[in-house]
């Protein structure tokens, strides 16, 4: 069995915390680790946006470090948390050239962020125990806006003592947390959280070209709906800003298509079909062809022409 510290509670704002990643996501989530309190040692590929990150966190009055590599920012950390981009940069940051896994001790515990294959996740946890620490695959929903506000729902796989462990840390910057199951049941939750976000978005990308075509007014048509079953986070936060081509809200299409191929290829794994996620995959294709794959997801209706008003 492996060694870990002292009460499942353990860690506190007394805690050092490693942050490796300060992407959109990643650098305001570490940011709320420091306004918590916790002692925290940033690393980042790109040395130069981590220098800038950590200005801006002093300037605020916090004090975090910044390492060169991957190992020296989980050396002594009791969490490691990672928020990078896919499994062949989690890959890299863990079990690569000066990876954190070389660098930590036994008993600490590591989240990963990242939103990954489940496959992966498993891999990583299995890594983890052989070395005598805990794992949690973690990814979260809620974008750019979700971690700016500290908001973000956290999906977790892993054993309940570490969920419970990281349960403080991540409480920092996460509004729900949830454990959904064992090692890569977390990712499998976000595999399954972003089918419905394709499936919402691709509806709404037609209901929105229908109704300005047939002349109603958006706001209006909105307003009947978005109390009825119609409901969805993207119907209230999005349909405006579709509705005045505004595509520019943090979560790239190029993600999203990252994201999608994981929940394929594991749906491919256990034999389901997924006609619409394939579908809509295939549609934020087109807006990657239209160059717009550093645009949102809403995006997805610059495909629909907008007919005769």
């Amino acid at each position: 069995m492996r060694e870990i510290l002292p009460n499942p509670a353990r860690m506190t704002e007394q805690s050092k915390i490693a942050f490796i990643g300060l992407g959109v996501m990643g650098g305001p989530m570490a940011g709320h680790l420091l306004k918590a309190g916790y002692q925290l040692t940033a690393y980042n590929r790109t040395r130069s946006r981590a220098d800038a990150w950590a200005e801006i966190q002093r300037g605020k009055g916090y004090d975090p470090a910044v390492a060169d590599t991957p190992a020296g920012a989980a050396d002594g950390a009791d969490i490691v948390i990672t928020c990078v981009g896919n499994d062949e940069d989690i890959h890299a940051v863990t079990l690569g050239s000066d990876g954190a896994f070389d660098a930590i001790k036994k008993g600490a515990l590591f989240i990963d962020h990242t939103t990954v294959s489940a496959g992966m996740a498993r891999t990583l946890a299995q890594n983890a125990s052989e070395r005598g620490f805990g794992a949690v695959d973690a990814p979260v929903s809620g974008g750019q806006a979700g971690a700016e506000n500290g908001k973000l729902a956290i999906m977790c796989g892993g054993e309940a003592i570490d969920i419970e462990s990281g349960r403080a840390a991540m409480q920092a910057y996460g509004a729900r947390i949830v454990h959904v199951g064992s090692a890569g049941a977390g990712q499998t939750a976000k595999m399954a959280n972003q089918m419905c976000i394709a499936g919402v978005l691709g509806g709404l990308s037609e209901a929105i070209r229908l109704t300005v075509a047939a002349g109603l007014d958006a706001d209006k048509v909105l307003e009947a709906i978005s109390g009825g079953a119609a409901q969805s986070w993207q119907m209230e936060n999005r349909w405006p800003t579709m509705v005045a081509g505004e595509f520019d809200f943090g979560f790239a299409i190029d993600w999203m298509r990252k994201d999608l191929g994981y929940a394929l290829e594991e749906a491919d794994r256990l034999g389901l079909s997924s006609p619409v996620t394939a579908l809509v995959d295939s549609f934020y294709a087109e807006i990657q062809e239209m160059s717009g794959g550093r645009q949102d997801t809403s995006a997805l209706i610059r495909r629909l022409p907008e007919g005769k008003n």
